[in-house]
């Protein structure tokens, strides 16, 4: 893998960043259509509209490289380079008026997430991680706060109802053994854990164009991100998460899942 993203790639990130935030920001709280997609999920222009942008921007500056955006999907995925984009993670938030929801930008070198970018343009907020870097919040470093005991530990998730079966009772012994549970941040969940807010974020039932961004953001403050076996996240993950501020949580965590 690379040992530092380039600058070239995170200013790519951060123009990427402008333009669909201005996008969303001109539909935010606006009477728009909101269509079903086969997944039940809702989507609606600004996400289409927002992904389109961020796509033609990439084609112009780096034709070879691939990309997969949840709306429309993958193009060149073989690439040592692959862009992994979801323009509104939290479309339910977003066509309730709520903002809390955010682009996801990120960029994979070999299948390993190395760049990523959780951007909320309606608070104007922006988490940039990359590998050789630490993670920035509108420009300044952030940092994830000391947090070794479970019984001391906020926890995050979208929602419960994202765990099914063995899932769901795994979950419920972590949320048991925590001080505060929260849920419907979507990916603005990770922000508040890179900036030392949550101690943890546990999840399931991800797509790539969900977590890839997360990573790189919550390693580069310090923080670490796996899947629910302890493994690195990659294109391949099977969308099962476990976000921790302080590393050292990290193990009691996933025994609690494990169990």
């Amino acid at each position: 893998m690379t040992d530092k993203v380039s600058a070239a790639y995170l200013a790519l990130a951060g123009e990427l960043a402008e333009r669909t935030g201005a996008i969303i920001r001109r539909h935010f709280r606006q009477k728009i259509a909101v269509e079903q997609k086969p997944d039940r999920t809702p989507v609606t222009i600004a996400d289409r509209e927002a992904e389109k942008a961020m796509r033609e921007m990439i084609e112009a500056r780096y034709p070879d490289h691939g990309i997969w955006g949840e709306e429309f999907g993958r193009v060149r995925p073989e690439a040592d380079y692959v862009w992994v984009l979801d323009p509104i993670d939290g479309t339910k938030s977003f066509i309730s008026g709520v903002p809390l929801f955010g682009t996801l930008i990120s960029l994979a070198f070999k299948g390993k997430p190395v760049l990523g970018v959780i951007d909320q343009p309606i608070s104007r907020e922006r988490w940039v991680g990359a590998a050789g870097h630490a993670t920035l919040m509108n420009g300044r470093h952030a940092k994830t706060r000391g947090c070794t005991a479970l019984g001391e530990a906020t926890l995050y998730a979208t929602s419960p109802d994202m765990f099914e079966g063995a899932e769901a009772a795994a979950f419920q012994r972590l949320r048991s053994a925590v001080k505060l549970a929260r849920f419907g941040a979507d990916c603005y969940a990770y922000g508040l854990l890179a900036g030392g807010f949550v101690d943890l974020v546990v999840e399931s039932g991800l797509k790539p164009y969900d977590f890839c961004a997360l990573a790189p953001v919550v390693e580069g403050a310090g923080g670490t991100m796996t899947d629910w076996q302890g493994k690195a996240l990659s294109l391949q993950s099977d969308g099962r998460v476990v976000a921790c501020g302080d590393p050292r949580l990290t193990e009691t965590a996933r025994a609690k899942l494990a169990k």
